[in-house]
This record gives structure tokens, sequence and C-alpha cells, in this order.
């Protein structure tokens, strides 16, 4: 049996003004930087239990997610390697709005809906399908099946990547949400 390990980012400027940032740079806060170091202690307090095992961080090109994953990596010595696949989704013209607007939390629950092409909005298909193909690369290849890896990456591929293993509704996708720092564990 396999494993995948997934994990957001920590805390940033644009969670705390509770903006929707999508594919674009925000720095983490103060609290961003002090969940993932707690993050990579309690991984590496479990790693050296012998409760679990990761090979690698796999890691979003975007800073916020760069930065967790460096933190990690700093405290439990797991390499760390950046996978473009993993970056935030664009979400177009959503882009810098509150994301408790209705509208917005509308459209998370749908399928084509691309935020917007003109401004580079990436709609919950073209997402999935990209998460998707990385995660039949972990999970099936040969050369990748036999790793567990950490993926540390955003709130808007959290979605993505649970539907991969979970069967859930437009309205579960939509509502589905991983904290800052939050470790969600995949077996297949």
């Amino acid at each position: 049996m396999g494993t995948i390990f997934f994990t957001r980012h920590g805390e940033t400027e644009c969670n705390t003004k509770k903006l929707v940032c999508g594919a674009r740079e925000t720095p983490l806060t103060q609290k961003g930087h002090e969940q993932a170091i707690t993050l990579g202690n309690e991984l590496k307090a479990q790693i050296e239990q012998g409760k679990i095992h990761i090979d690698k961080i796999l890691h979003s090109p975007l800073s916020r997610a760069k930065m967790t994953a460096q933190h990690i990596s700093e405290i439990t010595g797991i390499p760390m390697e950046e996978e473009p696949l993993l970056i935030e989704r664009n979400f177009g013209d959503f882009e810098d709005h509150v994301r408790d607007e209705p509208a917005f939390r509308d459209s998370l629950k749908t399928f084509a809906l691309s935020f917007g092409r003109e401004v580079g909005g990436e709609s919950n298909m073209r997402t999935a399908q990209r998460i998707y193909n990385l995660l039949d690369r972990l999970t099936r290849t040969e050369e990748h099946k036999n790793q567990v890896y950490l993926l540390v990456a955003h709130n808007g591929l959290s979605r993505a990547v649970n539907s991969y293993f979970y069967d859930m509704t437009n309205e579960e996708f939509g509502n589905f949400s991983v904290t800052n720092c939050q470790l969600v564990r995949y077996d297949f």
C-alpha cells in the first residue's frame, strides 16, 4: 500500500485578509512560518518514532509553499523538489476578492467555469486534470509508486487531491478545505 501526504502552506497575508490569492505570490506571515516549523517538528517526531516515513517533499513553485516545504525539509532532512503541477489554480476574475463572496463560493461547485479566460482563470476540470495526472504518475508508475511523498501546495488544489481518492458531490467539492499546515494522509 502506498501513501501520499498533503499539506497546505502556512498562513499568508492574503489568508489574514480572507482574500482569494490563487496563482499570485503572497508571503507567509510570522504565524505561517511558525506553523510550518511546528509541522516539521511534528513530522520529525513521527518519523523518529517509526510511525511514518516520507521519501520526498514535492512543493508548488509559489513562495508560500516553497518556504513551508523548506522549513519542513530543514527540520526533517527530507529532500524537497519543486513540482510545477502543484501551483495554485488561477482564480481569474476572483483573485483578490473576499473568499466568502457568494459568487465565488458558488463558482467552486462548478466544473467547466474558467473564472475569466481573459485573465487566465482555470476551471475545476483543468485543475483536477493536472492534479490527477500528477497523482497518477506518483501512485501508478514503477518509478514512483513505492515512494511516499508529502505534497506542499494550496487549498484550491486540496479539493482536487481529495476528489482523486474519494468520491465527492459538487457541494462537497466546493466546501472542502484544508487549514494552513494541516496534514492529510491518503492511502492507495
